[in-house]
């Protein structure tokens, strides 16, 4: 007698938006307050995200703006002294948005 076919899923590597919860069938249903903080809960993680993701942002960003400024001839001069200004804030910018974020402590 010859079993079912089993076939080999590949292990992935958890990433926070993949992550799953394993629902328990014998605690029954959630409750409204279970829901609400259930959902509060996720909310933050994706505004932790978003952040995250601003931070990266304005870091690229400075990047680009560094080399606007230091572009030479080939940029307006306003242009360029601008862009320096950019270059010394956004950095700065993002290292606040992240300091913020990681004295909130909210998970």
């Amino acid at each position: 007698m010859t079993g079912p076919l089993l076939t080999l899923v590949p292990e992935q590597a958890p990433q926070l938006a993949d992550a799953v919860e394993v629902y328990d069938l014998g605690r029954g249903p959630e409750t409204a307050t279970q829901r609400i903080r259930r959902l509060q809960r996720e909310a933050r993680l994706l505004a932790r995200e978003q952040i995250e993701a601003l931070g990266r942002d304005l870091e690229g960003l400075g990047q680009r703006a560094r080399e606007i400024a230091d572009g030479g001839d080939a940029y307006a001069v306003g242009v360029r002294e601008m862009a320096s200004r950019l270059a010394t804030d956004l950095p700065q910018k993002s290292q606040s948005l992240l300091a913020i974020l990681s004295r909130s402590g909210k998970d």
